[in-house]
């Protein structure tokens, strides 16, 4: 079976093998078009049905896909002429955190986000995706740089959280969290944000505070991942699927409690099936929403952020 399908897939990994198969031989064999496209139609048929009722366990499933996009592929797709920047002028640069300015449309903004990294090599250089409290300061550097320069802020949130090690205990983890959320309630500019992948923790939080907070359909966000809730609450890792319900991380969860305003849409299957489908939705959503947030006056602004703070839970 197709490794880039979930165990749950198994039926649409049936009939996209057979598919792969056809198309294999359909240049020798042209009269077996109409049988890929009948296969073709019953993948998506079966895809509808099996997305249309995914439970809170699948969902965090396909936000941990190993193939779902990361930051660098929505900024590649979404940003015109980024210039990354890079440390945080105090101990040293974190790749797990990527940051610069580009283009949205015509607008100049300041972007940062977590980054997973691809390979294992790529992974490794980035972490994981989990933040040391350097990838922190630099994402509260660029931050100010934001508000100085007077661009607003857009963040991609996809991390497991911020790394637990003591190096970064060492160094100020509980800290550069702490004082990222104080910057971005008080921040004197725009900030939208975008949850992506997985939403883990204060490791998500640090750049989670902002005037808009949308999520994709199948990512997850949550104060802890659904393991460490079972481990916690169920003293055994096997209940993860009853953590992940009863925390309700999903976006259509979350969504009721005010933690979020927007869900947007993934292609079908998840947001890895398509990536230039599921950058345009997401360029779209930031366009929208900065035309809104631009509107008002900084005073309001802040009103607002501070409003939409408190209301969460409610």
């Amino acid at each position: 079976m197709n490794n880039s399908f979930l165990d749950f897939e198994r039926p649409i990994a049936e009939i996209n093998d057979k598919i792969q198969a056809l198309k294999d031989i359909v240049d020798e064999s042209p009269e077996l078009l109409p049988q890929i496209a009948k296969l073709t139609e019953e993948e998506k048929k079966i895809t509808q049905k099996i997305y249309s009722r995914l439970s809170i366990w699948q969902i965090v499933q396909v936000a941990r896909h190993p193939r779902r996009p990361h930051t660098a592929d929505y900024i590649s797709r979404i940003f015109s002429d980024f210039d990354e920047l890079h440390g945080d002028r105090m101990f040293g640069d974190d790749s797990s955190i990527i940051g610069g300015i580009g283009n949205l449309g015509d607008d100049p903004v300041v972007v940062i986000g977590h980054e997973k990294g691809r390979d294992t090599e790529e992974k490794v250089k980035r972490n994981f995706g989990m933040p040391q409290p350097e990838g922190y300061r630099k994402a509260k550097r660029l931050m100010k740089l934001a508000e100085q320069f007077s661009l607003p802020v857009i963040t991609f949130i996809d991390t497991s959280g911020a790394y637990p090690g003591i190096e970064g205990e060492e160094r100020g983890q509980s800290e550069a969290i702490a004082s990222n959320l104080a910057t971005m309630s008080e921040l004197q500019t725009p900030i939208l944000v975008v949850v992506t992948g997985e939403g883990g923790s204060g490791g998500a939080l640090a750049l989670g505070i902002g005037d808009h907070v949308s999520m994709l359909e199948y990512a997850t966000y949550s104060v802890a991942s659904p393991e460490a809730c079972s481990s916690i609450v169920w003293r055994s890792a096997d209940f993860s699927s009853e953590a992940a319900d009863a925390m309700k991380v999903s976006a259509k969860e979350l969504i009721k409690i005010n933690v979020i305003n927007e869900i947007i849409n993934e292609p079908l299957g998840g947001a890895h099936r398509d990536y230039n489908l599921a950058a345009d939705n997401i360029k779209a959503n930031l366009i929208t929403n900065l035309k809104k947030l631009n509107s008002y006056k900084l005073d309001s602004l802040l009103d607002r952020r501070y409003e939409r703070l408190i209301k969460i839970g409610k």
